[in-house]
């Protein structure tokens, strides 16, 4: 057999070696956003004020997937996994609508006692600090399309997370809760616009979040609109 001949008979394994790889690099390709979204992060966006000042509508924002590890094939543990902070923003399925994704802070962890006395946060019987910034101004965060001065102050919890906040009344309807004990298993979290915010305080909707019903934490802020235009300055900022 001669050279010519050699080659010409092995052309059709190359052919088809050549058409093998270039399916496993497109199926590759096809499922690289699906892997992404499954495993690393997912995008999400703002529909409503209940996380202003931290969220503005029309925020689009990466949640982070493997922030609190990933679930263990053939068990309930997690690989690689930490449990959310007191502090940390996060995605969760909604306990009593597991197709609604809320968006919340956690401010109360396993065995925590929580409480809001006069619109203040109280962890453990310990009211949190919390310091008076100049108002908030902008398009009304209390549900009106007016724009409006709302109260506005620095939250700073017991571990040293520290954010702000938005105090539309004086005495809102969950300014003054009973205490809530946190369960086993279980977070409990608080939207930062604190009088407009469907939270944990609200047992019949919200509640207390199992721990399997968090997706991620918040990261990335990558677009940001408002009804008139682009708001550059936002792209590109971290959540705290």
């Amino acid at each position: 057999m001669t050279l010519a001949q050699e080659a010409k008979s092995e052309s059709p394994w190359a052919i088809g070696g050549l058409v093998a790889l270039s399916f496993v690099l497109m199926v590759l390709l096809l499922s690289l956003p699906l892997l992404v979204r499954t495993f690393l992060f997912q995008p999400f966006n703002i529909p409503s004020t209940s996380m202003m000042p931290t969220f503005l509508l029309g925020d689009y924002f990466f949640v982070s997937k493997y922030a609190y590890g990933f679930p263990a094939p053939l068990s309930s543990g997690r690989i690689l996994g930490s449990e959310p902070a007191r502090g940390d923003v996060v995605a969760f399925l909604l306990p009593k609508d597991t197709s609604t994704v809320f968006i919340k802070r956690v401010v109360g962890l396993p065995g925590d006692r929580i409480q809001m006395k006069q619109g203040l946060l109280h962890i453990n019987g310990v009211p949190v600090a919390r310091d008076r910034l100049a108002d908030f101004v902008g398009l009304d965060p209390c549900g009106s399309d007016a724009r409006a001065n709302t109260k506005h102050w620095r939250e700073t919890l017991p571990n040293g997370a520290s954010y702000e906040i938005l105090d539309c009344v004086d005495n809102g309807f969950y300014d003054n809760t009973n205490v809530y004990t946190v369960p086993s298993g279980h977070f409990f979290m608080l939207g930062d616009n604190r009088d407009n915010s469907t939270d944990s305080r609200v047992l019949s909707t919200v509640g207390y979040v199992p721990r399997e019903n968090i997706i991620g934490r918040a990261g990335l802020i990558f677009f940001s609109r408002s009804p008139s235009a682009v708001r550059w300055g936002r792209i590109g900022q971290f959540v705290h």
